[in-house]
């Protein structure tokens, strides 16, 4: 006799396990779901097996080849272009099937007696015999209603509670003579339950139910796979065990070392070449696959291990699963019904909570802890906020459940009925991100003033104003045109401090949320007079008699950014005489590339028209680079020199406050005009806490990051900047190139090296440790002076990539290139080593 194995599923509810694997070769008790049922029909005589395929075939043929190894005959038959469904495919296949033959799906794990079903068959001369069997809830499966001679009346396909009219149902198994299948249509998709039996009832043919006893488990979603490893351990299945019982309960392959401090619970099952470390526990009900590496001191409750994973010291699993190769590093857990998809990653006390899944191939960082699927992008990371704010990949990583959760947290750490601002660029990805933190801050009952699409600068400076708790703007990643950038400000207008993100991180990643009474939900009100509460604070700190009487013309490329919408209306306002480039709102944001070549353009057009100067401003209206008047871009160091000079000719005794890698040339023109300089760590929020917290400062940040007039707000700000430019220009009767000629000629280049997470650490203490104490300043990395010859290199870890940043500066072009090349190979010998001694430790461990 032969059977028809239906193994051609994809196994969508099981995912991510048969992302790489189709579902009949999901392994139960460290063999695929196919093999037991193959070792089913041996038992009951069969030996000609007939596999449909359609998904990821090659699998079970490379598994199974011709049989000879498993004691069957295996023939393949692959459903090419589309699946034909469960009887389709078997029609297909008519030619092959010349008797009385079985067809059982691959899919479920059982041990019923298949002889006495086809025994059944026979003796009732049945056409069709459908295998069924009684389970307490048939929602989930085809009810079937049989008469007292177990003939097919009446059958139902998945109902719902109101129709159910049995506990008896389809198992998935039949025995059928091959001339009902001339009923269906070759190569047309056709159903057993839902297009054959009808047609057999209509057209009256013997079609009988046979009532099996034993055990049945239909492996359809997640739980059901694990319970069914459960229920094989405990034998409440008779399945044939890949490994001998070495005590009772306890089944071990070949070539296992088990410590002997090791503490094992019965029924478990342990693999082939298996290496179980010093005081491991391992509760009933565990399955470990072959080529599996348990670390010391690792709890292990009732998990499925698959083969070639890697568990390290002090790890804790709960009853979850972790596919083929995934590697879970020290102390991390993860909880009940979790899933860790083949060959991921789960770092060092990252914490995966109950039922969350990582698909295949990703990257869960030390330290996180992840609520949520992890199945786009490749990392989820131990930290939300980044160096500024909260970023991701568009409509990947930052998609509307991810905001309406992240503005739920953020709303939790504030008072119930406080205020909130939400501005964003004018992109559509952003106006559906804030729609959705607007949701979440709502539904924790804080109330939000929508600025909608609008400058930063516009956000920042109202806030006082609004009288807000904080703020949030969305838009583009200045940096990276595929990414969403989300910053929160304080009711000063600041970005918040590494506290209050910790907070909102907590209750992110907990989840501990306050839910509002419906009386108490947020409301939205939109914000009209931003831009005329930003334009007093404009005209109140500006020479506005300069800036209306300047002979000053200015070309001003808007980067079809928000900012072009903004700015235009103020200059007017003022009477400047400014041309206006790339004003108008698109929904793509310019690559890098793009706005390289618009600022080419720039500078052909103001050297064309004689302009005073051209800017190109970026970044929603925070950033800008300049063009004097003969085309010349001016950005970057030379940039942050040009601002101090003008401003601090303008502001003598002044304060200025630059990130701790700015160029030198600050400090010499802060001589010059008998100036103060200081220095903060290189990231936004310490520039604007700075700049607000120090009295006498008239100018903040860098050519980098943007310009802060903190008398006007404490955030960068493009826009005033202009308009300060202009002001300053025509008081002070200079042009920016005569402007640039006098600042001071200093040699200032970076590099940078790829450097572990892991690695960061121990390189800045390396660095300390090897340099004198005297020589060094730690505001952010390490700064290591050659006081001899006035110069420096910093040392500066990047915050959101593994790397790190070599800065070298010197009045001696020779002295920067040299000591670059130093540090570099320092830096590179380091992490090398570094690299080498991990690599040690693992092998200590496993």
């Amino acid at each position: 006799m032969r059977a028809v194995l239906m193994a051609g599923g994809s196994g969508t509810r099981l995912r991510p396990l048969t992302c790489d694997l189709p579902k009949p070769m999901v392994p139960i008790l460290n063999r695929p779901i196919a093999e037991h049922i193959i070792n089913l029909l041996k038992r009951h005589r069969i030996r000609e097996i007939i596999a449909t395929l359609h998904y990821l075939p090659d699998v079970m043929r490379d598994y199974f080849q011709d049989g000879s190894d498993f004691g069957v005959q295996m023939t393949y038959a692959v459903e090419e272009d589309q699946p034909l469904g469960t009887a389709g495919c078997v029609r297909n296949i008519i030619e092959l099937l010349n008797g009385t033959f079985l067809v059982i799906s691959g899919d479920s794990v059982t041990d019923f007696d298949l002889s006495a079903a086809i025994e059944f068959h026979q003796r009732k001369g049945s056409k069709a015999t459908i295998v069924l069997t009684r389970v307490p809830n048939p929602i989930e499966f085809g009810v079937v209603i049989t008469d007292e001679e177990y003939r097919i009346r009446r059958f139902l396909e998945k109902p719902s509670t109101s129709e159910i009219f049995s506990d008896t149902v389809n198992t998935g198994i039949y025995i059928l003579e091959p001339e009902v299948l001339e009923y269906l249509s070759p190569n047309q998709e056709a159903d057993f339950s839902k297009d054959l039996f009808p047609i057999l009832l209509d057209k009256n043919e013997p079609i009988f139910g046979y009532i099996a006893e034993g055990y049945w488990c239909d492996v359809g979603h997640l739980d059901a796979y694990r319970e069914a490893q459960y229920d094989g351990l405990l034998r409440k299945v008779k399945l044939n065990f890949a490994y001998p019982e070495r005590s009772p309960g306890l089944w071990v392959g070949e070539n296992t070392f088990i410590d002997a401090s090791a503490k094992i619970e019965t029924p478990a099952l342990i693999g082939s070449n298996c290496r179980i470390g010093s005081r491991v526990t391992i509760d009933a009900g565990t399955a470990i696959g072959d080529n599996v590496t348990i670390g010391a001191d690792a709890d292990l409750k009732r998990p499925i291990i698959w083969n070639g994973s890697m568990i390290g010291d002090e790890v804790h699993l709960r009853a979850c699963v972790v596919a083929r190769g995934a590697r879970i590093d020290r102390r991390a857990h993860i909880l009940e019904g979790a899933i860790v998809g083949s060959l991921s990653s789960v770092g060092e006390e990252a914490l995966i909570s109950p039922q969350v899944r990582v698909w295949p191939s990703k990257s869960v960082e030390s330290g996180a802890t992840l609520n949520t699927n992890l199945i786009w992008g490749y990392t989820a990371h131990r930290n939300l906020f980044g160096q500024r704010g909260v970023s991701g990949l568009a409509n990947v990583d930052v998609i509307p459940e991810f905001a309406v959760k992240l503005g739920a947290a953020y709303g939790s750490t504030l008072k119930p009925g406080s205020q909130v601002s939400v501005s964003r660029d004018q992109r559509t990805i952003s106006r559906m991100v804030s729609r959705s933190l607007i949701a979440g801050l709502m539904s924790v009952g804080i109330h939000v003033q929508n600025l909608e699409a609008t400058s930063i600068p516009v956000a920042r400076s109202v806030a006082p104003t609004l009288g807000v708790a904080g703020g949030i703007h969305v838009r583009v990643h200045p940096d990276k045109s595929e990414h969403i950038l989300i910053e929160f400000f304080n009711p000063k207008g600041i970005n918040l401090s590494k506290a209050a993100e910790k907070k909102i991180e907590g209750a992110f990643f907990k989840e501990d949320f306050r839910r509002a009474a419906i009386q108490q939900i947020g409301n939205v009100v939109h914000v009209n007079q931003a831009i005329d509460l930003y334009s007093r604070g404009f005209e109140k700190h500006l020479n506005l008699k300069a800036v209306q009487h300047s002979s000053s013309k200015v070309v001003i490329d808007y980067a079809y950014a928000v900012s072009g919408a903004v700015l235009p209306q103020l200059l007017a306002k003022f009477g400047c005489d400014a041309v206006v480039l790339n004003a108008s709102l698109t929904q793509t944001a310019p690559t890098m590339a793009d706005r390289e070549s618009l600022l080419n353009q720039l500078g052909h057009v103001v050297e064309a028209l004689k302009a005073t100067f051209g800017v190109q401003v970026s970044a929603n209206g925070e950033q800008l680079i300049l063009v004097d008047e003969t085309g010349s871009p001016i950005r970057g160091e030379t940039l942050t020199a040009l601002m101090v000079d003008m401003i601090l000719t303008s502001n003598p005794r002044g304060t200025v406050v630059v990130p701790v890698h700015a160029s030198s040339a600050v400090e010499m023109i802060a001589r010059r005009h008998d100036g103060q300089v200081i220095r903060t760590k290189a990231n936004p929020t310490a520039l604007m806490e700075t700049c607000y917290a120090n009295a006498n400062t008239v100018l903040g940040g860098s050519g980098e990051m943007g310009f802060i007039f903190p008398q006007l707000h404490p955030g960068f700000d493009a826009m005033f900047c202009i308009a300060k430019l202009i002001e300053t220009l025509t008081l002070q009767e200079r042009t920016l190139a005569e402007i640039r000629s006098e600042c001071p000629r200093v040699s200032h280049k970076v590099y940078s090296v790829r450097c572990p997470w892991t690695a960061k650490g121990a390189l800045m203490r390396h660095l300390v440790e090897t340099h004198p104490t005297e020589d060094l300043e730690l505001i952010d990395g390490v700064k290591v002076f050659n006081h001899q010859r006035d110069s420096w290199v910093l040392i500066l870890p990047d915050a959101g990539e593994p790397m790190v940043h070599i800065y070298a500066n010197s009045s001696d072009r020779g002295w920067v290139d040299e000591t670059l090349r130093e540090y570099r190979l320092r830096v590179q010998e380091f992490v090398y080593q570094e690299q080498g001694v991990e690599e040690i430790r693992v092998e200590r461990m496993y």
